[in-house]
Parts: C-alpha cells; sequence; structure tokens
C-alpha cells in the first residue's frame, strides 16, 4: 500500500525552491552547479510519473538521464563543493540509477529486436518471439523492483536532500575560485582523459575500449553542458561534436549488447531449441554485427570532430 507522500504531488512534497535557478558567467562556480541540479532534479520529478505508468520508456530514459547528468555534475564539481556532502549524495543518485538501470536496458533492447524482428516472415516473427519471451519476463521482474526503490523513503530523501541543497545553497570548501576559468578547467581536464584514452587504443580497439570511450565522452559533454552558459557558441560546437561521439559508439555498444543478449538467450533455450528459433537468433546475431562493422568505421571521424571543437573552448 502507498503510503501518503507517494499518493500527493511529488513536487510540493520535496519542496523545489520557487522559481528555476539560474546562474549568469560571472557568478561563484557553486551556483552554476546548483543551477544545473535545480534543472535535473526538476526534469527528473516531471517524468516520475511516467516511469511509475511505464506507458512510454521515454519517461524513463529522461529520468534516469537526469540522475547520470546529477552525478556527472558533481563529480566534476568536487573539487569546489564540501565532500563530506556532495560524496554521500551522489552515491545515492548512484543508487537510484542502478534502480532504474536494468528496465530502461531491457526496455532499449526489447524495442530493438522487435523492430530488427518486424519485417521477417510470419513463422519466422513468431520464432523471435518465442526467443524473446525470456526478455519480458525478465522486464517485468525488473520493473517490480524499480518500483520498489522508487516507493521507498530513501528514494523521497535523496529527492529532499538535493532539494534542500538548492534552497539554502551548495556546501562549499571556504575558498573562493574563479568560476570562468574552473569552468574551462573542468571541461578542458574531462577532455585530456578521453584524448589520452584515445592515443592509447590499439589499432583495432576491443569492444570494451570503444564502450569506455563513450562514457569519457559522456562525461565530457555533461561537462561542458554545465560550463555552456558561460562560454556561449564555442560550447555549443563542443557539445554537439561529443553528442555524436557518443551516439555512433552508444550505437556500437547497444549492437554488442543485443548480440550478447540473444545468443545467450539462444543458450538458455537448451540443445532441443526449435530449429526455426536457432536460425532467427541467427539472423538477429548478423544483423547486430553488421551494425557494430558500420560503427566501427565512424568513431575516428566523430572523434576528430570532438577533437576539433575542443580546441576552440
Amino acid at each position: 500500500m502507498a503510503t501518503s507522500w507517494q499518493q500527493r504531488d511529488l513536487t510540493s512534497v520535496v519542496e523545489l525552491p520557487a522559481e528555476p535557478l539560474a546562474a549568469d558567467r560571472r557568478a561563484p562556480l557553486a551556483e552554476h552547479i546548483r543551477a544545473g541540479l535545480d534543472a535535473r532534479l526538476r526534469a527528473l520529478i516531471a517524468h516520475d510519473p511516467g516511469t511509475r505508468r511505464g506507458e512510454d520508456p521515454e519517461e524513463l530514459h529522461q529520468m534516469r538521464v537526469s540522475v547520470r547528468r546529477m552525478r556527472a555534475m558533481l563529480l566534476s564539481g568536487r573539487p569546489f563543493l564540501d565532500r563530506d556532502w556532495s560524496e554521500p549524495l551522489r552515491a545515492e543518485l548512484g543508487w537510484l540509477g542502478k534502480a532504474l538501470g536494468p528496465v530502461r536496458d531491457l526496455d532499449v533492447l526489447l524495442e530493438r529486436l522487435r523492430e530488427e524482428s518486424a519485417d521477417l516472415p510470419a513463422d519466422e516473427r513468431a520464432a523471435a518471439d518465442r526467443l524473446i519471451s525470456g526478455l519480458e519476463a525478465e522486464h517485468g521482474l525488473a520493473r517490480v523492483a524499480m518500483l520498489s526503490a522508487l516507493d521507498s523513503d530513501r528514494y523521497l530523501a535523496l529527492l529532499r536532500s538535493v532539494a534542500d541543497a538548492l534552497r539554502s545553497g551548495l556546501p562549499t570548501p571556504e575558498s573562493d575560485v574563479d568560476a570562468e576559468r574552473e569552468l574551462r578547467r573542468l571541461v578542458v581536464g574531462q577532455f585530456r582523459k578521453l584524448r589520452k584514452s584515445v592515443a592509447q587504443l590499439p589499432e583495432v580497439p576491443a569492444d570494451d575500449e570503444l564502450h569506455a570511450l563513450r562514457i569519457r565522452g559522456k562525461r565530457v559533454r555533461y561537462t561542458a553542458e554545465l560550463a555552456q552558459p558561460a562560454f556561449g557558441k564555442p560550447m555549443q560546437q563542443l557539445i554537439k561534436a561529443a553528442r555524436q561521439f557518443q551516439d555512433v559508439l552508444g550505437e556500437h555498444q547497444d549492437a554488442c549488447v543485443a548480440e550478447e543478449r540473444v545468443r545467450g538467450l539462444l543458450s538458455d533455450l537448451g540443445e532441443d531449441v526449435d530449429a526455426a528459433v536457432a536460425f532467427v537468433a541467427g539472423r538477429l546475431v548478423e544483423r547486430e554485427q553488421t551494425r557494430k562493422a558500420a560503427r566501427r568505421t565512424q568513431w575516428k571521424s566523430a572523434w576528430e570532430a570532438l577533437d576539433t571543437a575542443a580546441a576552440a573552448i
């Protein structure tokens, strides 16, 4: 049974600031982080009802993105925040992200496999349905776990702790910093980590190495989004290039995951698997391998565009 706070408007229960927060380019760095956290918390709360209903997977996607961006802001701004406050909060956001992740990942995988099998002949579509039925059961169980987390007092306490800091101001060390200089330093620092990772790659990177690049590219993008109000067009161009880089590697990773899961589903059916199901699994795996190969031909040009955009900030 739902508790009283779950039956009310979450916005009023959490007590957000009366108006959305903003920071101009001369504002202290903590105010840029504060404004960013405010925007993402509002988005998270806005997508909470749709995530619970489960009718549109995009609702959960946007909620999860909000959690990730809040964690990225706290990580990037760690030197300029009170770590006794920011690190426990980042850990709690990590807990929430893990609660949302399995359902979101299965949403993506199920949609992908359904689309890939939609153009197959009727008998092969039926075989594909049998193959992926295990994922649907897994999805149902993951939603039960996710909703339990969203119904918990721990979730409410997390949202309230962010909102409390937004209203009162983020805890910071006793030192003043040049916001514009430090924002640029944060972005450049994240980009240099990415560039170093690219330089260390072998001629033919492994799938997990490309996935690690995607994560670093995402950090560049999220940090640039934090700094964008202070830098305008050059940072917008960097964000655009980082998004394209992330998209290419994200599609590569989605293909890797889909191929692995299809192989796993087939294996789970045992040695007496129906021949039609085995045939369809082979076709799906082949399509994912083709997609992986295509993205491998694209990631270097996406990296070069990002490298060029970074030189302008």
